[in-house]
């Protein structure tokens, strides 16, 4: 019985351990990603969350990233789409975010982040839906 026990306990332990290394992980993950809008001035435009308030209690000026992430969900072109809308800008006749965002359109920002980052920036943002 003490054996089976142990057995039981060192199972329980190393699910445990898995467990936290994982959150730990997605807490780097996570960190790394703010650190990255910040220094590509990301937060200038956007908020994470659905509710945020942009300049004088307005709507951001672009569309908060958790709603991006919802009207992405499952969109195999997603990833694609949105590096480009990054790395390139929006049109000002296209406006699918004014109901979420004050802003016109979103500026190009090749200037401001690599390509390979901003496709960090938006895997971690699609990944706000889950």
């Amino acid at each position: 019985m003490k054996k089976s026990m142990t057995a039981v306990h060192l199972s329980l332990l190393l699910v445990a351990a898995l467990a936290s290394s994982s959150a730990l992980a997605d807490a780097k993950q996570d960190e790394a990603a703010r650190q990255l809008a910040t220094k590509s001035g990301c937060f200038i435009c956007h908020a994470i969350e659905l509710d945020a308030k942009g300049p004088d209690g307005l709507k951001p000026v672009g569309p908060p990233w958790k709603a991006v992430a919802a009207r992405y969900k499952g969109d195999k072109n997603a990833r694609k789409n949105l590096t480009t809308a990054v790395m390139g800008g929006t049109s000002v006749y296209n406006r699918h975010w004014k109901e979420e965002s004050s802003g016109v359109a979103m500026p190009p920002n090749g200037v401001a982040i690599s390509e390979a980052d901003a496709k960090k920036l938006v895997d971690w943002i699609l990944g706000l839906s889950k």
